[in-house]
């Protein structure tokens, strides 16, 4: 149930599929600006047929320049979407490129939620182990630099979500991260199973169309790496963490 006076909708379970089509076609309304966010981040409504949906809309005029990462962090986030969905994981979001009211940006489902209720939380419920053991290896082979609690987000139904993914693929490692639960631990065969046809195959064109072939190669080094250890990473060092950690 919507909460009054509240600017986001409450909404069934939606398909892939139906999502992408809403989000790519939709008509787009801006209902205001997201708090807290580094780079300029809106809540928009998306209405298609008689479908009705939020997204988060981040427009490439509204990033903020760093010194590390290239402009159009917004393709990461579509990369970061293309990623999970090959691996049929479920664990990003539906996220698209698409010009929006203030420019071309990229436009991602907007996942209901409570938002105080983040990683630390999510964390012990055991039943969710499985879904954050796929975020950590995700986080890992797409260089996650910035996975913080509060990029976890827990729907009404028990799914998990991993967002602002921005800031991943680089080719320099950089990992960032509070997922290290199960470090130094066997990853489970299963994972490791979906993650072998990323390293005896071209990487997917619709992965790849966001990397530069430094990034692309980078990427599986990494997805090498992990296959070869087969156990989740370690942060040796204790600095691999982002901050803040929520």
């Amino acid at each position: 149930m919507d909460v009054p006076d509240s600017p986001f909708r409450d909404r069934q379970p939606i398909s892939t599929s139906r999502a992408l089509e809403a989000l790519h076609h939709g008509e787009l309304e801006v209902v205001g600006r997201m708090q807290w966010s580094s780079n300029a981040t809106f809540l928009i409504d998306v209405r298609h047929s008689d479908l009705v949906v939020q997204g988060i809309y981040k427009p490439a005029r509204g990033e903020r320049p760093l010194w590390d990462f290239p402009e159009g962090l917004f393709y990461r986030e579509v990369a970061s979407f293309e990623l999970s969905d090959f691996l049929e994981w479920d664990i990003v979001p539906p996220t698209i490129v698409r010009e929006g009211p203030l420019g071309n940006g990229s436009i991602q489902l907007f996942i209901p939620c409570d938002l105080g209720i983040h990683y630390f939380d999510i964390v012990k419920d055991p039943l969710h182990h499985q879904c954050l053991m796929k975020i950590c290896v995700f986080d890992f082979i797409a260089n996650s630099t910035d996975r913080k609690g509060g990029h976890c987000l827990l729907d009404p139904h028990g799914n998990v979500w991993a967002i602002d993914n921005g800031l991943t693929f680089h080719n320099e490692f950089k990992l960032r991260t509070v997922i290290w639960d199960w470090a130094g631990e066997q990853i489970p065969e299963a994972i490791l199973t979906d993650l072998e046809i990323l390293s005896t195959s071209p990487i997917p064109e619709n992965i790849a169309s966001y990397l530069n072939p430094t990034e692309q190669e980078a990427f599986l080094q990494r997805v090498r790496q992990l296959l070869e250890v087969q156990k989740f990473p370690v942060d040796t060092s204790g600095t691999r963490y982002p901050w803040p950690v929520i």
